[in-house]
């Protein structure tokens, strides 16, 4: 069904969400696995062995989710990566695969306030849950391609009102808290856990000498206390070409000593020129320290760390930005989930090629 189509339907409206009628479905059935991962491009190869050279047993297409068994080491020509995930069928080049799990979570009976908005932020924890649009037509740019809008696993988002239909089945209603063009959704409740207290708490907070480390060069990011090196992880960066996607002599994120200016629990985050933009809803744990628009964040699209990828952000997984995110200074209160430092700025971003 094409996107115009699926917005003329007509609107079921339970407790005040509206959901498009004929799409009130269960759950997603996903593999029975504790390790997932999910296809991030349009066609991936399985191939019979480790090894790019190896027989194409079959294709794989966008979002389709494989048991995760095992990650082992092999060829593949011109590549950084030299990593391939086992699967019961066959072997896939892991940055094609995105590492998630299948975990459902009982929805809450009322929507929290801790300020002076009621709502929530959560981290969506199944491989990918469809979600509807409350208030259509779509306004978010991304939404022209998403004939079923889906978000991803590790995605944040902010949930401002639960209700519960004739059938006992739960709905939120996400409406993104920042940089939202004015889109709701509704999805079920149970793809999506909400944060703890504890858990976005800071990192060491008494340590006043933190600085991280963006090595260029090598792809990776090194946080230190003092001269003790505290967490390390593998990046991608922006790479060597501008928002038109031609290529440069010069690296788009830009080396130096940044102050960090502005953190977000989560953010919509769009930009680029005609035609070579983005615009990706939910990113999560975005520490924002150049201009332009370069932040450190969360990223669900891709799981090739260690190449250059980005037009100028530098790109982690989930756990890491978390971690570099709750660790840097200043700290974030749950709510807002939002702050704007003014200068001199937070933990320096001390970006460098060796």
């Amino acid at each position: 069904m094409q996107r115009r189509n699926f917005l003329k339907i007509g609107g079921l409206a339970i407790g005040g969400l509206a959901i498009p009628r004929g799409l009130l479905k269960a759950a997603q059935s996903f593999p029975a696995s504790e390790r997932l991962g999910r296809v991030n491009l349009a066609r991936v190869r399985l191939k019979s062995a480790p090894d790019e050279n190896s027989q194409t047993l079959d294709f794989l297409y966008e979002d389709a989710v494989v048991p995760w068994l095992r990650e082992v080491v092999g060829p593949n020509p011109f590549r950084i990566n030299q990593r391939w995930v086992e699967t019961p069928n066959g072997f896939i080049w892991a940055p094609h695969l995105q590492p998630v799990e299948n975990k459902e979570n009982q929805p809450v009976d009322r929507i929290p306030t801790h300020g002076e908005i009621p709502g929530m932020w959560v981290e969506v924890t199944v491989p990918w849950v469809d979600v509807y649009l409350e208030n259509p037509p779509g306004r978010s740019p991304w939404l022209e391609y998403a004939s079923f809008p889906r978000f991803y696993y590790s995605q944040v988002l902010w949930v401002d009102k639960v209700t519960v239909d004739d059938n006992g089945q739960a709905w939120y209603r996400i409406n993104e808290r920042y940089g939202n063009l004015g889109d709701i959704f509704v999805g079920r409740a149970e793809a999506f856990r909400p944060f703890s207290f504890d858990e976005v708490t800071p990192i060491h907070p008494e340590i006043d000498e933190k600085r991280v480390i963006v090595n260029l060069t090598n792809q990776s990011i090194s946080c230190f206390e003092g001269n003790r090196e505290v967490y390390f992880c593998r990046v991608s960066t922006g790479a060597k070409f501008n928002v038109q996607g031609e290529a440069t002599d010069t690296w788009e994120t830009p080396p130096g000593p940044h102050p960090i200016f502005w953190k977000l629990f989560s953010l919509h985050m769009s930009g680029g020129a005609s035609g070579v933009g983005w615009d990706l809803p939910g990113i999560g744990w975005t520490t924002f320290f150049a201009s332009g628009g370069i932040a450190i964040h969360s990223t669900f699209w891709h799981n090739d760390f260690g190449v250059p990828k980005s037009h100028g952000c530098v790109n982690t997984a989930p756990d890491d930005a978390k971690w570099i995110f709750r660790w840097v200074d200043p700290p974030v209160g749950y709510e807002p989930g939002e702050l704007t430092i003014s200068m001199p700025g937070g933990t320096i971003v001390d970006v460098i090629e060796l």
